[in-house]
C-alpha cells in the first residue's frame, strides 16, 4: 500500500496494487471528510476497477457490499464509543 495524498482531518488517499502478477488490481481509495451543518460527512471513493474484466467487476461488487455492511458499520460503532 502506498499513501498518495494526505491532508490532516480532511483527506487520505492510498493506492493498493496486488503483488500477484496474475491479478491486475491497481486500486485507489480516497477517504474525505467535509463539515456539513453541525456534523461531518464521510466520502469514500474506491476506483481503478477494469470494467472489461469480469473478475474485477465481481471483486468490486463484493467490496462494495463489504464497505457498506462491514467497514462503515464498524466505523460508526467506533465513533459512537468516542
Amino acid at each position: 500500500m502506498e499513501v498518495l495524498g494526505f491532508q490532516p482531518e480532511r483527506m487520505l488517499r492510498v493506492r493498493w496494487t496486488d503483488t500477484d502478477p496474475a491479478n491486475s488490481a491497481d486500486w485507489t481509495i480516497t477517504w474525505k471528510v467535509e463539515q456539513e451543518g453541525r456534523g461531518t460527512r464521510l466520502f469514500l471513493v474506491h476506483e481503478g476497477f477494469d470494467p472489461g474484466d469480469p473478475a474485477q467487476l465481481m471483486a468490486r461488487t463484493i467490496m462494495d457490499g463489504g464497505w457498506r455492511s462491514q467497514v462503515m458499520r464498524a466505523l460508526g460503532d467506533a465513533l459512537e464509543r468516542m
